[in-house]
């Protein structure tokens, strides 16, 4: 039987926020894409977080524009709405679009089903064949066997960065010591009213956590928990599982933390079922099919961002997304603590065009939690609508590229931030958010 065989203008890798926003960008601007997605779903995270807020989206306010408003809009204007804005009760977050997961899902798949995007699940890429600096080829496995693909461009949004890390790109593992944030297994409590379990207007329902944790039935790391309302009424997002010290590059790391999540998922509901008022006939549902990893490796790019960068409030001149996230770093290592510092004292920051080209593959970008940042910086732009402008920066970037013949070194940035001010993204080339 003869290999597939499949040879469009761009291949994505990776089908979470970045590798859609990547796919639909590159596709509207009238490039061939496959998108490869090792799993059966869209959208990383978005998929199995129940009603999770999708912050970072509304850096001062005003929304970042872009595939990010038209997918909130789209899920705005279903009937039921199946997403709405909201403030966020944890410290430092302000604004956030909250959304029912699975008609996420049915919009993703629509805009890449009317975009053109021939899309691959369950595909997983292996490694790339390197002609000099250009990827020549990408293998790959599904469920009938190996495949390949010749693409003249290639994203990397695998989150890992695995593609990119076999092409030669430079990368850091966690930060200067190894050390990754921790990792969560996520899950919803139903039938639990949100008059009654948000009573005390405690966000992390300290009181609670800390008699469980002193009483020997909640793990230590749950001295905090992180329950917010899910977008539909009488459903709790908890987000409160979290698994220190995890290579979430190593499947077997990630299998064991998956099994440990589980175990301490079922002592938290068993706690709140009994010690936390509006829980008591409330169940579990929606458990995560793994750990969502937060962290693993941070490619080297042409730009490296800086938490200096960050919390200056730089805006780059090839600034291709807004963000004022906090730093949001998660039980890093064996010592690390749940922190939300705000990034910066007022106003956003931009992330840099160049922080997504590597300095030598010439038909490679990367985009997503692979971004090229310092961990500072990275626990601030790592987030979802960030991740999705950032392929959306690179799907038109490869288009541009195309078009050119160039590599994507040489491409001016100053047309990707044209193109991305004319899809409607806000505060970029010096403007601010509401000009």
């Amino acid at each position: 039987m003869t290999e597939p065989t499949h040879s469009p203008d761009l291949l994505v890798v990776g089908g979470g926020t970045a590798g859609f926003g990547a796919a639909v960008a590159g596709a509207r601007q009238g490039a061939s894409v496959c998108l490869i997605e090792a799993g059966a779903k869209l959208g990383g995270v978005m998929a199995f977080c129940p009603g999770m807020p999708w912050g970072g989206g509304f850096p001062c306010d005003v929304s970042i524009g872009g595939l990010f408003d038209e997918l909130t809009d789209r899920l705005a204007a279903m009937d039921p709405p199946a997403a709405e804005k909201r403030y966020s009760t944890l410290e430092n977050f302000g604004a956030e679009v909250i959304y029912d997961p699975d008609m996420a899902q049915i919009e993703m798949f629509a805009m890449l089903e009317e975009a053109g995007v021939h899309l691959h699940l369950n595909t997983l890429a292996e490694a790339p064949v390197m002609d000099g600096n250009r990827i020549a080829a990408v293998r790959a496995m599904d469920r009938h066997g190996p495949l390949t693909f010749r693409p003249r461009m290639v994203v990397d949004a695998s989150g890992d960065g695995h593609v990119a890390a076999q092409a030669g790109v430079p990368f850091d593992l966690g930060d200067a010591s190894g050390k990754m944030m921790g990792v969560t297994l996520s899950f919803l409590m139903v039938n639990a009213p949100w008059d009654q379990v948000f009573a005390e207007g405690d966000p992390y329902f300290t009181r609670f956590a800390e008699k469980g944790v002193a009483e020997g039935r909640l793990h230590p790391d749950l001295a905090q928990l992180y329950m917010m309302k899910g977008f539909h009424p009488g459903t709790v997002f908890c987000n409160s599982v979290i698994i220190r010290n995890v290579d979430g590059t190593d499947p077997a790391s990630v299998a064991r933390a998956t099994q440990e999540g589980r175990r301490r998922v079922a002592h938290l509901v068993a706690f709140l079922r009994t010690d936390v008022p509006g829980f008591e006939r409330a169940w579990m549902t929606a458990l995560g099919p793994t750990v969502g990893v937060r962290e693993t490796r941070k490619l080297h790019g042409m730009h490296r961002l800086t938490g200096a960068e960050v919390a200056a409030g730089t805006k780059f001149p090839d600034g291709i997304v807004a963000c004022s996230n906090p730093v949001d770093d998660v039980m890093r290592g064996d010592g690390g603590a749940m922190t939300h510092d705000a990034a910066l004292e007022e106003g956003f920051y931009t992330l840099p065009f160049r922080a997504l080209v590597p300095e030598r593959v010439e038909n490679l970008m990367f985009a997503g939690r692979n971004v090229s940042a310092d961990p500072v910086a990275f626990a601030s732009i790592r987030g979802m609508p960030q991740c999705m402008a950032m392929g959306q920066a690179v799907g038109n970037a490869a288009a541009l590229a195309l078009a050119g013949s160039a590599p994507v070194q040489a491409l001016d940035p100053a047309r990707v931030v044209a193109a991305m001010q004319a899809q409607g993204l806000r505060g970029l080339a010096g403007q601010g958010l509401r000009d």
